[in-house]
């Protein structure tokens, strides 16, 4: 049952970095990640009054979470804006890859032979999408927003293990947190991060664009939480393995790449397709590989 909300999340979170494309570009990043904090955090007010507290014990842990992820959607932010969304979705695949190491060093997560074909298969596509990022001028080590786009990924990994440890029961090895105080509590805890973050920037006058209100910046909100709440439900049970749902997660990647052609038009796309051919055998993998386990 939870790889089936994995591949909901996954679902909900393309049409999010849709939505997050067209409301950044020209726009200043700070303050749609702002409002993006606002507008989840109304969306998660009703459920405060049913997710227990839990105390500082509790709230210290999703503090944490909310500097973890806060940080992983600015760098991924300002990645979206200037990057194409043909090179973003799939570099923000390699997630699964990071999250996979540390799964199986920290969990004691095993793999069968589908799930190994599938995650290797998906690894050998990130390989080529970097190499094809040549082609539109895109040195990955070099390119400032590129490096933020590694750095959004690497954080975004360590985020998904430690929502597995924040998530899953002490038997499993983890604090066994309810995934409703997780989510809410989180959301408040980025807007007074963001609050800050946004005041910073207008008093130094760094801002990095004109604000301008479009009809997207809502949706992004509305899209990442659904998307949130299919994810944290399907890590909330025992038998869930992060590396998979990870995995599962980015073939967001699909969505992305579909829109980028037709939405945003952009290029390059005949070399993009295999990659995103080899991402959707591996996602297949996965699945049969978690049917057979």
């Amino acid at each position: 049952m939870w790889i089936l909300f994995a591949f909901l999340s996954a679902t909900l979170l393309g049409f999010y970095d849709v939505f997050k494309k067209q409301s950044l570009r020209g726009n200043a990043v700070l303050t749609i990640l702002l409002l993006n904090c606002l507008f989840s955090s109304i969306i998660f007010l009703p459920m405060i009054w049913y997710a227990p507290f839990g105390g500082w014990e509790v709230q210290k842990y999703i503090v944490l979470k909310a500097f973890i992820v806060l940080s992983s959607w600015i760098c991924g932010y300002y990645a979206m804006k200037h990057l194409p969304i043909t090179i973003v979705g799939p570099v923000n695949a390699t997630r699964p890859m990071l999250v996979l190491i540390g799964a199986l060093l920290i969990f004691g997560e095993k793999l069968n032979l589908f799930q190994w074909a599938g995650v290797l298969l998906a690894i050998s596509s990130f390989l080529l999408i970097k190499k094809g990022g040549k082609k539109e001028g895109i040195d990955f080590f070099r390119n400032r927003w590129s490096l933020c786009l590694i750095a959004a990924a690497i954080l975004g990994a360590a985020s998904g293990l430690y929502d597995k440890f924040l998530l899953s029961s002490p038997a499993e090895g983890g604090l066994g947190l309810n995934r409703l105080t997780v989510q809410s509590y989180f959301n408040f805890y980025q807007l007074a991060i963001m609050l800050v973050v946004v005041w910073l920037e207008r008093r130094t006058g760094v801002q990095d664009a004109p604000f301008q209100w479009r009809w997207t910046i809502p949706l992004i909100s509305i899209f990442i939480c659904a998307a949130d709440l299919a994810y944290f439900y399907s890590l909330s049970m025992d038998d869930a393995m992060i590396s998979i749902v990870s995995m599962v997660r980015r073939g967001s990647v699909i969505i992305s790449f579909m829109m980028g052609a037709f939405l945003f038009h952009e290029t390059n796309l005949k070399s993009k397709a295999i990659d995103l051919a080899l991402i959707l055998i591996g996602m297949l993998l996965l699945y049969f590989g978690t049917i057979d386990a």
